[in-house]
């Protein structure tokens, strides 16, 4: 499949460190993702977060960006993979079960694109339920419009922390 974002239909990637020198492995993915995937269109601040789903005493540095490119979105996970495979990545989450990282690339959105395949679900599935995205994300594109839930990211973040809050 031949599926594309250009234009308008900018990419969206979600990126999380917590071992290591975490914001060096930040850059150097962005540098490795503008080099083979495209050009960084906006960038949000680094933000500092606790781990979501396990214990750990590590802190994550996590961050969006918005990337322009005309590559499909199979090889543009491809070459996610692989960058997170060159910066030391050797495990993936497994059924729900997380773990420290190097580095995490994740695809959030790719315009309006709705994919639902074994090898990849965009938008991604969980991405409106994580403060650690969506703040990143909101302070980039506050007004871009979730594609299956039809909601503006900010009505997204503000959704959650009105629940985190009622909990």
């Amino acid at each position: 499949m031949g599926l594309t974002v250009t234009g308008t239909d900018s990419l969206f990637l979600a990126l999380g460190s917590n071992l290591g020198d975490r914001e060096q492995q930040i850059h150097t993915a962005l540098r490795k993702i503008e080099e083979r995937i495209g050009r960084i269109i906006s960038l949000s601040a680094l933000y500092q977060t606790k781990p979501e789903g396990y214990d750990s005493p590590n802190k994550y540095v996590n961050c969006v960006c918005e990337v322009g490119s005309k590559l499909s979105i199979y090889t543009i996970f491809a070459i996610t993979q692989q960058i997170e495979i060159e910066l030391g990545r050797v495990l993936k989450s497994v059924d729900g079960k997380y773990a420290d990282r190097l580095i995490d690339i994740d695809l959030i959105m790719a315009g309006d694109l709705i994919l639902d395949t074994p090898l990849l679900t965009l938008p991604h599935p969980r991405f409106h339920q994580r403060d650690f995205v969506l703040t990143p994300l909101c302070e980039i594109a506050p007004n871009r419009i979730h594609p299956l839930l039809g909601k503006t990211i900010r009505q997204l973040r503000e959704e959650l922390r009105l629940e985190e809050k009622n909990q």
